[in-house]
């Protein structure tokens, strides 16, 4: 069975993955910070908002690649990816312009609910 929604999912995360690295590393160049956050909040707020991202991007998409290898709906996969998608921009987006906030807390709450719309349907599929 051909893969169909994960290489578009991994493909858009790959260049966000790029874009919010990229925003941290121009501003390490901009104030000459090498190491941590040198108690520079706009600096802070993208090192966070690219953690958050590792930390929850790639188990996420090891959740839709499982649910997709084992047959879940389309629309089930494409709801979930739309939800990651949505949810990682959103946080981003928070995160760097005002770093806590309901959009925050609403931003997560996306993420984990593809996670969890992953999750069930690789249960689902199991038994």
């Amino acid at each position: 069975m051909p893969l169909v929604v994960t290489p578009v999912v991994v493909s858009i995360l790959l260049v966000c993955q790029v874009v919010i690295t990229n925003f941290v590393g121009y501003r390490r160049l901009k104030t000459g910070i090498h190491f941590l956050d040198g108690g520079d909040l706009v600096l802070t707020r993208r090192m966070r908002a690219h953690g958050n991202f590792t930390e929850t991007v790639p188990i996420t998409l090891i959740g839709l690649l499982t649910a997709e290898l084992m047959g879940a709906a389309p629309a089930i996969l494409w709801i979930g990816s739309g939800l990651l998608l949505i949810g990682r921009a959103w946080h981003f987006a928070v995160i760097v312009t005002q770093g806590w906030g309901n959009g925050r807390a609403m931003s997560m709450v996306l993420t984990f609910a593809s996670m969890v719309i992953f999750a069930g349907a690789i249960v689902w599929r199991m038994f």
